[in-house]
C-alpha cells in the first residue's frame, strides 16, 4: 500500500488572499464577506497576494523542515475547472514556496499558496461564497505511508505542528480539507477526495484497501479515478476520473506579479517561529528526562508544553511531568478545555505541585484542588479554605491520632500483635475523624511512629 496526502487548511488572517474583505464567513450571512475580486466578476483584478498568508506559508514551510525558495520568482497560476463554487473558472494557486521537508519519516514533497472556493449546496443548488479567497496553504507529502494507522499518526503530528505555529484557523481543526492518493501494487491510483477529518481519513483508507485488495484478489483492474469519502457510510463512491496536470491548464495569471522571497526576510520569519513539537519532545526527554510518552502528551499542545517549562524550573520535572500527563490532562479533558483555554495561571498552579512535593498536602487532596482550579481560578490556599481541606497542623495531628488511638483500642492491639493492615483501618479513622484534613501519608507516619511508641514500652492496651 502506498499513501500521499494533500493537505489544505484555511490560513489566519484577517482578510481575504486577493482582496479585503474579512474572513470570518462563518460568522456571517450567506453572500456578505464579498467583492467584485473574490466573486470573479468580469473586469475585476486582483490584489498583490495578502502578506500576512505569504508569511504564515513560509512559517510552516520551514516548521516543516522545507527548503524555502528565495531568489527566484514564483509564478501564481491558474487552476481550470468547472464547479459552481468557483465562479472565474479557476482556481488561483501558487508554485511551490518550499520544498523537500520531512515530518516523522514522511517527506514532504512541496508547500503551495492558493485560495479556497465558495461553498456548494448540490440540495438546494445555492453557493455561498463568503468563503472564496479565504488563504490555504497546501502541504504535499511524497507516497511514503504504508498503512491507515501509519497515515493517522502522521496526520495528527502534522495537525499539531500547525496549531503550534498559530497560523491556521482555529474552527474545526484549522478547517482542514484532507485528498488522499492511495494504491495497492498492480492498480492504478485512486484519490479520494475532501475528507475533513482523521478519522474520516482513516477510515476511508481502510475502506479503499479492502475495497482495492478485493478487486485485485479476483483479478479486476483497480481504475485510476477520484472517488468522495460518504462519513454517513464510511465508504467512498467514484466522481470521475482521475485528472491529470495537463487537464487543469496551468497557466500564469497574468493579473499578478510573480512572488519573489528574499533570504533575509525568509530568515527572520525563522527567528521569530517558535520550536517545532516533535523538535520540542526531542528536548524534553533529553533535558528533563522525562519519558517519551510524558513528553509526546505535554507537547501536544504548545500553551500545555509553555505551562510545564515554566513549572519545571522550580518542581522536580519528573513529579510535573506525571501531574501534567496524568491529572491535569485528565480534569482538562474532562471540563473540555485546552491549555490554552485555562484561567489559572502557572504561579497558582506552581504554588499547588509544591504543596503536594512537599507532603503538605497530598496527591488526592491536590487532585481535587486542580479541578477548583480549572473551574473557578484562585489561590490553592484559598481553595483548601474554601473546600474545608487546610491541612491540620502538627498540633492537631497529633491530638486527632492520639484520640483516634484511644477510640479504637482493639486495632491498636491487633497492629501490635503484628497485624499490619489495622494500621490502614487506624489511618481511615483519622483521615475521615479530620472531614479529609489530614494528609493520609503524614497520619500514617505520625500513627506508625506512635504506636511503636507503645511496643517499645511493652503495652499491648
Amino acid at each position: 500500500m502506498k499513501i500521499g496526502f494533500e493537505v489544505h487548511l484555511q490560513l489566519r488572517t484577517e482578510r481575504k488572499l486577493y482582496c479585503d474583505c474579512p474572513t470570518n464567513y462563518a460568522e456571517v450571512p450567506p453572500n456578505t464577506n464579498v467583492c467584485p475580486i473574490c466573486t470573479g466578476m468580469p473586469g475585476a483584478k486582483p490584489m498583490r497576494p495578502n502578506r500576512a498568508a505569504v508569511e504564515a506559508a513560509v512559517e510552516i514551510s520551514l516548521m516543516l523542515g522545507c527548503r524555502v525558495q528565495t531568489g527566484k520568482p514564483l509564478y501564481i497560476q491558474r487552476k481550470h475547472y468547472d464547479y459552481p463554487d468557483l465562479p472565474s473558472g479557476y482556481q488561483r494557486t501558487s508554485l511551490p514556496l518550499a520544498l523537500e521537508g520531512s515530518l516523522e519519516g514522511v517527506r514532504i514533497r512541496e508547500v503551495h499558496l492558493e485560495e479556497d472556493p465558495g461553498q456548494y449546496d448540490p440540495v438546494s443548488g445555492s453557493v455561498d461564497f463568503n468563503r472564496s479567497g479565504i488563504p490555504l496553504v497546501e502541504i504535499v507529502t511524497e507516497p511514503d505511508l504504508r498503512s491507515p494507522e501509519e497515515a493517522r499518526r502522521f496526520l495528527r503530528s502534522l495537525i499539531r505542528v500547525l496549531e503550534y505555529t498559530g497560523k491556521v484557523r482555529p474552527e474545526a481543526g484549522g478547517a482542514m480539507r484532507v485528498d488522499v492518493n492511495v494504491s495497492l501494487e498492480g492498480g492504478g491510483r485512486v484519490e479520494v477526495k475532501n475528507i475533513n477529518s482523521v478519522k474520516g481519513t482513516y477510515r476511508a483508507l481502510k475502506f479503499e484497501l479492502q475495497r482495492q485488495a478485493e478487486r485485485l484478489r479476483r483479478g479486476e483492474r483497480v481504475s485510476r479515478e477520484t472517488r468522495a469519502y460518504l462519513e454517513s457510510q464510511m465508504i467512498t463512491v467514484p466522481m470521475r476520473t482521475k485528472e491529470l496536470e495537463e487537464d487543469y491548464r496551468y497557466i500564469p495569471d497574468p493579473d499578478l506579479p510573480p512572488v519573489l522571497l528574499e533570504e533575509e526576510w525568509v530568515e527572520e520569519v525563522r527567528g521569530r517561529m517558535v520550536e517545532p513539537p516533535h523538535l520540542r519532545e526531542r528536548r524534553l526527554v533529553e533535558k528533563y528526562g522525562l519519558p517519551p510518552a510524558s513528553a509526546r502528551v505535554i507537547t501536544g499542545e504548545r500553551e500545555l508544553a509553555d505551562l510545564f517549562e515554566r513549572v519545571a524550573r522550580e518542581v522536580n520535572p519528573l513529579f510535573a511531568a506525571d501531574w501534567f500527563r496524568t491529572k491535569l490532562k485528565k480534569v482538562l479533558n474532562y471540563m473540555g478545555l485546552r491549555a490554552g483555554e485555562v484561567g489559572f495561571s502557572a504561579e497558582q498552579l506552581l504554588s499547588l505541585l509544591k504543596m503536594v512535593e512537599g507532603g503538605r498536602i497530598s496527591p488526592e487532596q491536590g487532585e481535587l484542588v486542580l479541578r477548583e482550579l480549572a473551574r473557578e481560578p484562585a489561590d490553592p490556599e484559598e481553595i483548601l479554605l474554601r473546600m474545608g481541606l487546610l491541612p491540620l497542623g502538627r498540633g492537631e495531628l497529633e491530638e486527632l491520632v492520639e484520640r483516634v488511638m484511644e477510640e479504637n483500642r482493639e486495632a491498636v492491639r491487633d497492629y501490635l500483635a503484628g497485624r499490619e493492615e489495622a494500621l490502614n483501618f487506624l489511618t481511615g479513622r483519622v483521615v475521615r475523624a479530620s472531614g479529609g484534613r489530614a494528609n493520609p501519608r503524614e497520619a500514617v507516619g505520625l500513627l506508625r511512629e506512635k504506636l511503636e511508641e507503645l511496643r517499645g514500652k511493652g503495652q499491648t492496651s
